[in-house]
């Protein structure tokens, strides 16, 4: 017995077994709510009957937009734009990493983590390169592989 709520919604007829066990579910019913369909086939007399017992029975349409986001949905979006990894968020709200991307994808919005970290540093082979060094000595002075000197430095 929910003794606090006085208005309820129906998305199905309206039948006398229907009216009893909303009376005695809901103690303090004033209101009952549905959408022009079922409130078409309702019969008059269930319609006086209820009257009679102050309750109104009234249309009431749902339609329309609803909202864009839940406060999940908002919370991950505010993050992600904060600049927080999926992991972090996923931590801070203490849901999947994988919820985090498909909360992202579902709402199209363009976010893209970092997830991947530089083993080297792109910057200090650049500057060696514009002090004159070649791509040789700048794998070697680093320790890093030619190869991968050649991939920072083709890669603008």
């Amino acid at each position: 017995m929910d003794e606090d709520v006085t208005s309820v919604h129906i998305t199905k007829g309206l039948t006398s077994s229907t009216i009893l066990d909303l009376i005695e579910e809901y103690p303090n019913l004033e209101e009952i709510t549905c959408c022009p369909s079922i409130f078409n086939r309702i019969s008059k007399n269930y319609i006086d009957a209820l009257d009679q017992l102050d309750i109104t029975v009234s249309k009431k349409y749902n339609w329309g937009a609803k909202p864009k986001y839940s406060s999940l949905e908002k919370d991950v979006l505010d993050l992600a734009k904060k600049g927080k990894k999926a992991k972090e968020i996923a931590g801070l709200l203490d849901i999947s990493q994988n919820k985090v991307y498909y909360l992202l994808r579902k709402n199209k919005q363009g976010i893209k983590f970092s997830n991947y970290s530089k083993k080297h540093d792109h910057e200090e082979v650049k500057s060696l390169k514009e002090e004159g060094l070649k791509p040789k000595d700048i794998a070697s002075k680093l320790d890093i592989p030619l190869r991968t000197v050649y991939y920072i430095l083709n890669n603008k």
